[in-house]
């Protein structure tokens, strides 16, 4: 879908950020693990200057990017373990994307990740191919994971947004009012998506509960922690400049 982008044959397209490094790099920036401490830190680094940063790196590859929306805290669901610190972790296999910081993350905390197509998840959770998986609320609901996992744990590792994106092609044709109606209304609608995602998010935890998955709070500053050597490994990378930045706009 994105080289659908630069090629003009995709107009707009909404795709989480994991694939995107190959295109900006620095957009690699928000898969580091407990980089936001809430939604509303998310949001001041995402809509204020540094993700607009991001976002205008695009341009130079043939995207315009128009706004963030929201795929939500990712938090992690087993099936026999009831993890409540990074130690209960061990030796467990837990199925990521194929993502290197989400593996670092995971294998930092003293599990297995496996990186598996997201098709693959439900049935390999079913045989304890894997023992477990991290996503969102949604996902883990409309996917109906309570019927192969016990437990949910809210570890809210990952931030992780959607980028909105469009075609350069596409939107150099527009005329110069329209174009500045896409990017203000891309805003809005990120905003309202992002309402939408945290009523349903606090609907579907109750319904989880109701199927029976034990949904739980953990000390997250105990997880925090245990990740630490990861942001030493990236730090060159994403630079110590930009991370003291985003880290400044939660403060």
């Amino acid at each position: 879908m994105v080289e659908g982008l630069q090629f003009g044959t995709v107009d707009l397209t909404i795709v989480s950020t994991g694939p995107l490094g190959g295109f900006v790099p620095q957009i690699g920036v928000v898969d580091l693990p407990f980089l936001f401490n809430s939604s509303e830190h998310a949001y001041k680094v995402l809509d204020g200057q540094i993700g607009q940063s991001i976002l205008s790196q695009f341009e130079s590859r043939g995207i315009v990017g128009l706004a963030f929306m929201e795929n939500g805290w990712r938090h992690l669901t087993v099936s026999n373990v009831k993890v409540t610190k990074p130690e209960d972790l061990k030796g467990l296999k837990i199925r990521t994307m194929e993502n290197r910081v989400h593996m670092d993350a995971f294998r930092a905390m003293g599990a297995s990740p496996v990186p598996m197509v997201w098709g693959e998840v439900y049935t390999g959770l079913q045989q304890g191919i894997i023992d477990g998986q991290e996503n969102p609320v949604p996902i883990v609901y409309t996917n109906a994971l309570w019927e192969v996992q016990k437990y949910y744990a809210l570890t809210g590792h990952f931030y992780t947004p959607y980028a909105f994106l469009m075609s350069k092609a596409t939107f150099d044709k527009l005329p110069k009012d329209i174009q500045d109606v896409f990017k203000e209304t891309a805003l809005e609608v990120a905003n309202y998506q992002r309402q939408l995602m945290e009523e349903d998010t606090n609907h579907q935890i109750d319904l989880l509960r109701e199927q029976g998955m034990d949904v739980y709070e953990v000390d997250r500053s105990l997880f925090q922690e245990a990740t630490r050597s990861v942001y030493d490994k990236y730090e060159a990378q994403f630079g110590k400049e930009l991370l003291d930045a985003i880290g400044a706009c939660g403060e």
